[in-house]
């Protein structure tokens, strides 16, 4: 049965690596091979997440096998904004982890999480090209807005706010 570990810095690298791994299957026919080593560096290098992690209040969990293999990862954070929503920040598994209910138990996970801070909804951006848009609409997530978000060096996030009511 996978499970859920908190991440500390000595699973920083792991997180990368599953990014380095996703990333380019998750995004390479929808974003620039450029923009993707790009989004890499700024969001999964050491310092960045523990900025995340440190700075920003983001919760990391690894998903893991029984043999203690690296799944995936989720983040999120509780009261976003000052609101009672908890918002996805990242929620990737590796190809081999998928359709396999790990993507779901994160979700669950992190929704129990929500509705203990006494949070109403869950919310997550996703990329309007992503395959995983159907995948959070059976989740119980709905489209509520659209939003481009100027990331740097020229790139742009072109995503959905899906949202899900708890």
């Amino acid at each position: 049965m996978p499970h859920l570990i908190p991440v500390t810095p000595t699973h920083y690298v792991q997180v990368e690596q599953i990014a380095q791994q996703t990333w380019p299957t998750t995004f390479g026919s929808i974003l620039s091979t450029e923009q993707i080593a790009y989004m890499l560096n700024w969001m999964y290098s050491p310092d960045a997440l523990a900025e995340q992690i440190e700075q920003k209040g983001h919760v990391f969990l690894l998903a893991q096998s029984d043999t203690g293999e690296p799944l995936g990862y989720v983040s999120y954070e509780l009261n976003v904004n000052d609101k009672p929503v908890t918002k996805i920040h990242k929620i990737y598994l590796l190809p081999a982890s998928q359709g396999q209910g790990v993507g779901r138990m994160m979700i669950d996970y992190v929704a129990k999480q929500a509705e203990k801070a006494e949070n109403i909804a869950l919310q997550l951006n996703v990329n309007r090209q992503n395959k995983a848009v159907s995948f959070y609409e059976k989740m119980g997530f709905e489209v509520v807005g659209e939003e481009d978000i100027d990331i740097g060096n020229g790139f742009l996030m072109e995503d959905y706010i899906m949202m899900k009511r708890l």
